[in-house]
């Protein structure tokens, strides 16, 4: 079934459409949670809140992709529980380092959300495709370097030295519209 007819589910209060998303992006909305929590159980569980938090939502919002609002959502769920969880004991898992290899990035400004957001999109619009899926597999969907590595066949040497360059890049050019440091 494609996303049009699930949103139209959603639309139509059809329980079906939490039957058909499972179907369909339960292994997506999985692999992004536990690459986030480590736990099997727990993505699960947070699986299952974003099926809830797509079924309250939609409608009145409209996604234009589902897979992407999907992964929005999942990631929130996620990332809500790994904050919980981890509030009094920081360090564990990939969490904290990704925000701290972005964080000189991404320092505070004066620039609002959405102005990031513009200016993150366009910066991802013009990357190279792999540099795009590689840039976004660490820092959106939480994979390790060593399963991007994996996945992309290639070294992961290479994994780093393109997230390096690819921060360097996105820093100067938060810089140059006076959004970091």
């Amino acid at each position: 079934m494609d996303d049009q007819a699930i949103i139209d589910l959603y639309w139509q209060r059809s329980e079906r459409a939490i039957e058909v998303t499972a179907q369909k992006y339960g292994g997506y909305c999985h692999t992004i949670s536990y690459n986030i929590l480590h736990s099997r159980e727990d993505a699960d569980e947070c699986v299952n809140d974003t099926y809830m938090k797509a079924w309250q939502a939609i409608p009145p919002t409209r996604p234009v992709r589902l897979a992407a609002y999907l992964a929005k959502l999942i990631r929130n769920v996620s990332l809500h529980k790994y904050e919980k969880a981890n509030a009094k004991k920081r360090g564990a898992g990939q969490v904290p380092l990704i925000v701290s290899e972005l964080e000189h990035c991404l320092a505070s400004s004066a620039a609002t959300d959405s102005e990031v957001i513009e200016l993150l999109n366009d910066f991802l619009a013009q990357l190279p495709q792999e540099t795009r899926q590689i840039f976004m597999g660490r820092y959106f969907h939480f994979q390790s370097i060593k399963d991007i590595a994996k996945m992309r066949h290639v070294s992961e040497s290479k994994v780093k030295m393109v997230l390096l360059r690819t921060r360097n890049d996105l820093q100067q050019v938060l810089e140059a519209e006076g959004v970091a440091l």
